[in-house]
């Protein structure tokens, strides 16, 4: 039963170091105490508004869902020759800090939410460019091209994670428009313990990359620790449609592949957070034999 949820936007959260405040939509049960926190991170160009699918199905079971908007979204239409544009990847991630820093602040703007959020459960999840900064959150690493080196960015509040459509390694993997235009798409994984599932489709064939789909499936393959993958047969980057309601980059719409998507997300995100295992058991039982996608986990 689907509890009906409150949406509260634009929370502003003052930002005067980045040009702009940050715009936060926060989505939340009109009902229940100890609710688990999940900072969702939109892919390029997108925003608060985006992601609709997954954002509202997980605030109806049981999430407070928040939204920031970031630097690259097309609402903010800030030119290529910004001089932030290089440093993109990282006001994303400072962006997803800054809105845990003010928690008090985004549960005091929606009526009845003060009080019922849990702390001590936050996940980060993201689509696309919003996985790898969800990543950096869970350690991943952007490694600079000069010095070799890449900062922890690894923030001890988030518990878990969930990365939709996560690019992969960098350097000879990428092709020559993603290493031309965009730098830090330079990962390493190494250090990315935090528990996550990693959800890649099986025909997403990134033009970023010489790979193929299997590149997205690196933060996978290539992280330590308790991590899950969630590979969808036939879906393409929009994975079945989660960027938002008949949104126009979903090229690959699947009702199905979505409801999967929402169930599979709830009990993984309860089951790492530690909230209740045997939704998870039951997700990991029927996906068996699934004509839509696998699950395996390490």
């Amino acid at each position: 039963m689907d509890t009906p949820i409150l949406s509260v936007k634009p929370i502003v959260l003052p930002a005067p170091d980045r040009g702009v405040d940050v715009h936060v939509r926060v989505s939340a049960p009109v009902t229940g105490h100890d609710l688990p926190i999940v900072v969702f991170s939109h892919g390029f160009g997108s925003s608060l508004d985006g992601y609709g699918p997954v954002a509202d199905y997980w605030a109806a079971h049981g999430f407070v869902v928040i939204q920031p908007t970031h630097l690259d979204s097309r609402t903010l239409n800030i030119p290529p020759d910004d001089p932030r544009t290089p440093r993109i990847w990282r006001f994303r991630v400072e962006d997803v800090k800054r809105v845990l820093d003010q928690l008090d602040l985004l549960e005091a703007a929606v009526p009845g939410l003060a009080g019922r959020t849990d702390r001590d459960r936050i996940a980060a999840a993201g689509h696309s460019f919003g996985g790898q900064t969800a990543g950096n959150l869970l350690g991943l690493r952007v490694i600079d091209p000069e010095t070799k080196q890449g900062e922890d960015l690894s923030d001890a509040r988030i518990k878990a994670g969930v990365l939709f459509a996560t690019a992969g390694l960098g350097g000879a993997d990428l092709s020559a428009f993603a290493a031309e235009n965009f730098p830090f798409m330079n990962p390493s994984f190494a250090d990315m313990t935090t528990p996550a599932l990693v959800v890649a489709g099986d025909q997403d064939d990134s033009p970023l990359t010489v790979r193929g789909p299997d590149w997205m499936t690196d933060p996978y393959f290539l992280s330590p620790g308790d991590k899950s993958l969630l590979t969808l047969y036939g879906a393409e980057h929009s994975l079945g449609g989660i960027p938002g309601y008949e949104a126009k980059e979903t090229t690959d719409e699947n009702p199905e592949q979505v409801a999967l998507i929402q169930r599979v997300t709830v009990a993984y995100l309860r089951h790492a957070l530690g909230i209740e295992d045997s939704s998870w058991q039951q997700e990991q039982k029927a996906l068996r034999d699934s004509p839509l996608g696998r699950l395996d986990s390490k």
